[in-house]
């Protein structure tokens, strides 16, 4: 895991980048599980029919397509993992983003769909302890006028 924070406007700066990787992973996922039902289907049809004949082209094409899917999610997610950012959920989308506020290491929570960064926990919380980024938060690692 890398030791990289950000602060909340650089956190800002990267999420198209972030989301469009996020979808590739979701949509990947939701492909894999498609493909996955599909076989299970055609599989318990066979079983149930006692055999039968069956498309191979077809299939073999869904299982080539299930595993670019699979290359593709790993890609992503290597992606992001490479900027610092944590994926914490890849079903609905959500990410952490390390921040050091007042010497102590937090961690900014994005979910796909929000439109900003708004809210924070702990390292050793989750999600259900999100709570609304303060000043103390969007003001960490801004250099100070004098």
């Amino acid at each position: 895991m890398s030791d990289r924070t950000f602060t909340l406007d650089e956190a800002h700066m990267l999420l198209p980048i972030l989301e469009s990787l996020l979808r590739q992973g979701i949509n990947g996922k939701k492909l894999i599980e498609d493909v996955d039902a599909e076989l299970q289907e055609t599989a318990h049809r066979v079983f149930l029919n006692g055999g039968m004949m069956l498309n191979v082209v077809h299939l073999a094409r869904r299982k080539a397509e299930r595993e670019r899917a699979i290359r593709r999610i790993k890609d992503a997610l290597a992606e992001i993992d490479a900027t610092g950012v944590q994926v914490k959920d890849l079903d609905i989308g959500l990410l952490d983003f390390p921040c050091k506020v007042e010497g102590e290491v937090l961690l900014l929570c994005w979910k796909l769909g929000e439109p900003t960064i708004a809210h924070w926990h702990g390292t050793s919380e989750g999600f259900a302890a999100r709570k609304p980024i303060d000043e103390r938060i969007a003001n960490a690692g801004k250099k100070r006028g004098k």
